[in-house]
């Protein structure tokens, strides 16, 4: 079953409905999303010449803070105004733009990075932006959450949802695990930053973590998944009640195992 995370399968980055959808619940998308290994965060930004970083669809700064916590000046791009004005309200430097459009006025940076937002960008303007932007020997580093939930959970909420929603473009019924689904994504992602001639050979990291839910921790971030921001009130309850059920006959709460991936290379001096 693909992950709850995965993007449509055919250019994610063309369903900008999706894409601009999550800022609908912004202050619950910053409560419920989970945030990023620390160790991922440390070893970006080791691996970067100076502190300067722009986090690309930085939605309400989840990542952002991460990266801002670690020592790093953090200005964020974001296309959804209301994602945006909760992560300034947060502190944060945020201009509202898609990358693609954006204007850097000069700006140059020493890492480009992107928390589960880089399939909402033109996999082929988004590696030539960035290079335009980054400093030589600066690093692009896209980074997404994968996770694989319990099988009463992962069937519960593929049956709901393929009955509520027959027409999705997302498929949960097939029989795959979130990183088989992903894979693709992450090799288009390294052939397009390897394509653009300006990046040194991309490399893919991965971190492996597994963190425990609780019913109402997971119903609570449901909402802001793809699938779901965009359904109407009555099927979306739907959706949590059966799920709700499942969490209930494990316990109350269940242990998901997430992988972090990031597919980086350094832009050639």
């Amino acid at each position: 079953m693909p992950t709850p995370e995965a993007p449509p399968p055919v250019a994610p980055h063309q369903h900008r409905g999706i894409a601009e959808s999550f800022g609908v619940d912004a202050a619950r998308y910053d409560r419920a999303r989970p945030g990023y290994p620390e160790a991922l965060i440390q070893r970006i930004v080791a691996a970067s010449r100076e502190p300067d970083v722009l986090d690309v669809g930085c939605g309400t700064g989840i990542a952002t803070r991460q990266f801002a916590a670690a020592g790093a000046r953090v200005l964020g791009v974001e296309p959804d105004a209301r994602m945006a004005d909760f992560a300034r309200q947060t502190g944060l430097e945020v201009e509202i733009a898609t990358f693609e459009t954006w204007e850097s006025a000069g700006r140059r940076f020493d890492a480009v990075v992107a928390g589960t937002a880089w399939h909402w960008v033109d996999p082929v303007a988004g590696a030539a932006k960035a290079a335009e932007v980054l400093r030589p020997g600066g690093r692009l580093a896209p980074f997404w959450h994968v996770f694989e939930l319990p099988e009463p959970v992962r069937l519960a909420f593929a049956e709901v949802y393929h009955r509520v929603v027959p027409d999705s473009p997302f498929d949960f019924q097939a029989q795959r695990t979130g990183l088989e689904v992903y894979r693709p994504l992450f090799d288009k992602v390294a052939e397009s930053i390897a394509a653009s001639g300006a990046f040194e050979q991309p490399e893919q990291w991965r971190f492996d973590w597994e963190p425990t839910y609780t019913r109402d921790e997971w119903l609570d971030q449901m909402p802001t998944q793809g699938p779901m921001t965009r359904l109407p009130a009555d099927r979306q309850q739907a959706v949590l009640t059966e799920v709700g059920a499942a969490i209930d006959a494990l316990g109350g709460s269940f242990t998901a195992a997430y992988t972090t991936m990031v597919v980086t290379a350094p832009r050639r001096d």
